[in-house]
Formats: C-alpha cells, structure tokens, sequence
C-alpha cells in the first residue's frame, strides 16, 4: 500500500475502532457483546496453539535441559569442591588433634619422670647409618642434641641417639635386632637385659634365672651412668611370654614394647637426666587384676608431675 493521506486516514480509523471495541469488551465483562466472538476465536485458535505448542515444547525442554544440566554440572562441581575443603579441614583438625595428644603424654611421661625433653618430629623412616631399625628426627646439635640421648614418647622408650647433623638426629629404635638396653622389673626390681627383636617380641635375659616373674608384668630401663645412654625409670613393654630355662644362670622372657614404633611422630630427647631414679614411678598404674575393680587412686601423683616438664621443654644451654 502507497503512503497516501487516505491510507493514513484509514489507519487512525481503524486503530480508533479497535481502542473502541477493547473499552467496550471490558467495560462489558462476562455480558460483552464481543464475548462471543472471542469464544469463537478460541475455539477455532486453541487446537493451532496446542498443536504449536506440541512442536515447540521439545525444542524447549532440550534448551531447559542443557540449560538445568549446566547449571547442575557447576552446582556439583561446586559441592565437590566443598566437599575437598571440609576433609581437608577435618584431617588438619584430626592431626592437630593427635599432635596435641601426644604432646600431652610425653610432657606426662616427662612430668612423671623428671626428664628434661626437647620435642622433636619423626621427618624420615627407614635404614641409616648401617642399621635396619631407624628414624630421623628434625633436631639436631644446633638444639643441644648430641650422641647417645635417650629418646622417649608418651608411651615409653623409643631409642637412643646414634648420629647427630646441625638440623637433623637418627635414632637407633628400641626394635632393633642390633638395640640393646639394661631393665629392671617392676616391684621386684629384678634387672636384665633387652635385645631388640625386630618386628618380634623384645628378648630380655633376667640376671637372675630364678627370678619370679609372670606374664603381665612389666619392665623399665636400668639406667646409665651419668643417663648415657639410658636415663633410668622409662617404660619398656610387658611380658607376653617367660621362656623355661631349666639350670640356666639366667631367665629369658620376651617383652611386647610400650612404643609403637610403626607410629612414631612426636618424640622427647631426654638432654637433662632426672636428679634421681623415678623407680616406677613413670609406668601407668597397673591393671586391674581379673574380677576386681581398677583402683582410681594410684594415678593422681602422676598428674601433678606434669606441668613440672613445660620448663624442661627448652633444653638448658642447648641452643
């Protein structure tokens, strides 16, 4: 059509028509001369709109899908990523948990033993110096650490010092077939001698071969002169088995160690020896015998003990 002023004309015409009809249809309502016409045009509309609304629904529900899918898709990786962070938190949690237990125990040991310790980390494990049964602690002269210290744990005895670098010390493990250590049985006092076994029991040879001992009983370290290489008193294990030596001059039994030497982590160096020999004084209070109750007393001289290694944790003149 021409852009005439008649066809301009008619489209103002008609345009003023449809703005007539609509003011008429709604001021009508539900009585409005034009609601038949609009249920006419439903009528003959409404199965075009389904039928296109049947063709395109498809199409967009595939856009929706690949649209939910990505957002999903980032959703997940998202959770994951929360996922990663919130175990990692927790490990961090769980080994600073650890840490600090065995922190405890060994300044509980110390505590109870009048040992003066310089905490020092397990960084390596494995064959050293010549020898099968070894760790390598983050410690060295530049702490004050020198050859033939004890070291200890929240447990008991771990080893002695063989090699001393500036940063770094190898430790001789207690399990070492070649690791020998003067002991003494708890109560009778009886003394021996225990040899690593390895991945075995501890063998210790009572001096005494008629000497009264029975499984349970327990062992600690003799002592060295001077707590070189063994200051006196640190747990050793517990006799699983006595071994019949019938006219030998000496008892053989074999001792399942305190430590866990496949676990070690934090470790005590012992740089002061204590003033006198703490006995049995550092062993936990003994068991209970079968049928009888765990008496509660026995474990409180322990405990005040305890704060007395927080100033020991810094060893005198070793920096």
């Amino acid at each position: 059509m021409r852009d005439t002023r008649e066809s301009r004309l008619l489209l103002i015409l008609l345009v003023a028509v449809a703005f007539a009809l609509i003011t008429v249809d709604i001021k009508g309502g539900e009585s409005s001369p034009l609601g038949g016409a609009r249920r006419a045009a439903a009528t003959v509309l409404g199965p075009v709109e389904r039928g296109a609304a049947s063709a395109v629904d498809p199409v967009a529900d595939t856009v929706r899908a690949f649209r939910d899918a990505a957002s999903n898709s980032g959703r997940t990786d998202q959770l994951a990523r929360e996922n990663t962070e919130l175990r990692q938190k927790l490990a961090s949690s769980d080994m600073a948990g650890a840490r600090t237990k065995q922190l405890d125990d060994l300044l509980r040991t110390a505590g109870a033993g009048g040992y003066t310790v310089k905490a020092a980390q397990t960084i390596a494990i494995g064959p050293a110096q010549g020898f099968s049964w070894t760790i390598t602690i983050d410690a060295g002269s530049d702490d004050g650490l020198t050859r033939d210290m004890t070291v200890v744990n929240g447990q008991g005895l771990v080893g002695r010092i063989t090699t001393v670098a500036p940063t770094t010390a190898t430790v001789l493990l207690a399990s070492d077939p070649g690791f020998t250590a003067g002991t003494r049985l708890e109560g009778t006092g009886e003394i021996g001698f225990a040899a690593g076994g390895g991945t075995s029991a501890m063998k210790v040879s009572l001096l005494n071969g008629k000497a009264q001992v029975k499984e349970g009983d327990r062992l600690v370290t003799f002592g060295s002169q001077s707590g070189r290489p063994f200051v006196p008193g640190v747990p050793v294990g517990r006799v699983v088995q006595v071994e019949a030596t019938p006219g030998q001059l000496t008892k053989t039994v074999l001792v399942e160690p305190f430590v866990q030497f496949t676990r070690l982590d934090l470790v005590g160096v012992v740089v002061v020896p204590p003033r006198t020999d703490p006995r049995d004084a550092v062993l936990p209070p003994a068991p209970a015998a079968q049928g009888q109750a765990a008496p509660a007393a026995p474990a409180a001289p322990a405990v005040p003990a305890a704060p007395a290694a927080a100033p020991p944790a810094k060893p005198t003149g070793g920096n």
